[in-house]
């Protein structure tokens, strides 16, 4: 397992996979819709994949001295390796906001979402919507990538808009809540999100472990 994820970080995977991570940064945002950032960090994990359909990368890995299995294994830890990459930047965003900037006034007047722990806590929800609908939907062949990557657009953005709008709803206002107001119920909607993440990646590797293995590449 451990030569065939150097194969992936070194061969298979695109750079702009690991360029894509600096849209973590986008937390520091004010404005903006800060979970985007996240949406274009798996836009960068995309060409990883697409350079692996036109390099035939699936077939390469899968003629390999490995079980099935650990292809599939292997392309999820790379995904996952790139996604903790882009939390750990908006968790520092998220972190100097709270603190350092608190007072702002550029923070403090944002009409859209605050990067706060309930925002963090969504960008592991948009993260576990990609690893289910497009890894997921990658490994029914192995081969196309367009549609589940269409459709992972169209769920992502319906969850980054009842994200932004949540906040808008009655009682629900503490979720855009700054600074360290709320942050109780807050680090609750982090962790939430957090199991989430986990749960669905994982049913969703077993998934697609079983389908790669009913594959004949």
């Amino acid at each position: 397992m451990t030569k065939l994820l150097r194969k992936e970080f070194k061969l298979s995977a695109s750079i702009l996979s690991f360029l894509f991570i600096l849209f973590g940064l986008m937390f520091f945002l004010p404005g903006y819709p800060v979970l985007c950032g996240a949406f274009f960090v798996t836009l960068g994990i995309f060409q990883s994949f697409q350079n692996a359909r036109e390099t035939n990368d699936i077939l390469f890995s899968a003629l390999l001295p490995v079980a099935k299995r650990d292809v599939v294994k292997g392309k999820y830890i790379f995904v996952c390796a790139i996604e903790l990459c882009s939390i750990l930047l908006m968790a520092g965003a998220m972190i100097v906001r709270m603190t350092a900037l608190a007072q702002a006034p550029v923070y403090t007047q944002n009409a859209l979402m605050n990067a706060n722990c309930f925002a963090l806590g969504m960008a592991f929800v948009v993260f576990a919507v990609f690893n289910s609908v497009f890894l997921g939907g990658f490994f029914k062949t192995a081969y196309k990538h367009g549609k589940p990557f269409v459709i992972y657009i169209v769920v992502a953005f319906i969850v980054i808009s009842i994200a932004e709008a949540a906040h808008y709803f009655p009682t629900l206002g503490w979720l855009n809540a700054f600074g360290t107001d709320y942050l109780a119920r807050q680090i609750l909607t982090l962790l939430a999100g957090l199991a989430v993440y986990v749960l669905i990646t994982l049913l969703s590797c077993r998934k697609a472990c079983e389908r790669f293995e009913k594959i004949d590449l």
